[in-house]
């Protein structure tokens, strides 16, 4: 797995909001090429390209433009960036999809340095393995890092009961009866749940809700898979490089010669660790009990 291919996976899905329909995408722009993904629900697409292919396409569609491929790039980050951070002020390029065949070519249009620019994203269908990479795995290690939450929630309330009923038993009372709560039964809470609030935690819509509440879970999980592979492969732990291209005005970056250019960090979110759980879980005697304050993985 190379830098474009690591760096896209730590990445966080965005929501779009185009014309045509909506759409989930992440991105990962270095100064050596990009890797990008697209999702309708229906269908995942991808475009991975270097150096090289950025020149040429830059040329077919911008004649008017001289830059080196850097340029191009750090324009296409600046591009990307508000529109896959759903910034309150987006940036002033127009974005459009096509779908011709099994392709999607999402079409970008700009101006760079006072001139007209133009970039197509020429996307064609992800592999199997790459949707499992970037949607599969880590939706099945979400859902294992979530019931270890659950898990963790519940020994928690078990031992509030624990400590309630000592208190009671002392001779305590609530001095506000509106407190008063009922031991917390696992069972029943799930029946309940399955009835009356699954049919709304379910309701995944066009991907918002996935893409506005489980961000920080999904980057930690795919950070585990990637530290993962590389303790498998004997390289210790990640180094995932979040250069981008060159940060400078376009007119500096116009007409200049191709040359190695210095990184900078590129759509990278805060990462957060899922919790883990032990798989049985038993009830604490109170004499014992070392009061903890729980972390939620959201925290």
């Amino acid at each position: 797995m190379d830098e474009l291919e690591q760096g896209l996976l730590m990445q966080p899905w965005a929501w779009l909001q185009l014309a045509e329909n909506s759409l989930l995408a992440k991105a990962y722009i270095t100064k050596n090429g990009y890797a990008l993904l697209v999702s309708d629900l229906q269908q995942v697409w991808h475009e991975q390209v270097d150096c090289s292919v950025v020149s040429q396409r830059a040329k077919e569609l911008n004649k008017r433009l001289t830059a080196p491929p850097a340029a191009f790039l750090c324009h296409l980050d600046n591009l990307l960036r508000p529109l896959l951070k759903d910034d309150t002020h987006p940036g002033e390029a127009t974005f459009s999809c096509d779908r011709v065949a099994e392709a999607l070519i999402l079409r970008v249009r700009s101006e760079l340095s006072g001139l007209p620019f133009y970039w197509h994203f020429h996307c064609i269908q992800a592999s199997p393995s790459l949707v499992s990479q970037h949607l599969i795995r880590p939706l099945m290690g979400m859902s294992l890092a979530l019931q270890g939450h659950v898990r963790e929630l519940t020994a928690l309330l078990r031992m509030k009961d624990l400590e309630i009923q000592e208190y009671q038993e002392s001779g305590a009372t609530l001095s506000r009866g509106r407190l008063k709560t009922e031991p917390f039964e696992e069972n029943s809470f799930l029946e309940q749940f399955m009835v009356e609030k699954l049919p709304e935690a379910c309701s995944l819509g066009d991907g918002k809700p996935f893409v506005t509440n489980l961000q920080s879970l999904y980057v930690a999980v795919t950070k585990q898979e990637v530290q993962a592979a590389q303790k498998f492969q004997g390289t210790g732990e990640t180094q995932i490089s979040s250069s981008t291209s060159p940060r400078g005005t376009d007119s500096q970056l116009l007409n200049q010669p191709e040359q190695p250019v210095s990184a900078a960090p590129a759509f990278l979110a805060p990462e957060h660790q899922a919790m883990s759980a032990s798989d049985s879980v038993q009830k604490p005697q109170l004499s014992k009990l070392k009061r903890k304050k729980p972390r939620g993985l959201f925290s």
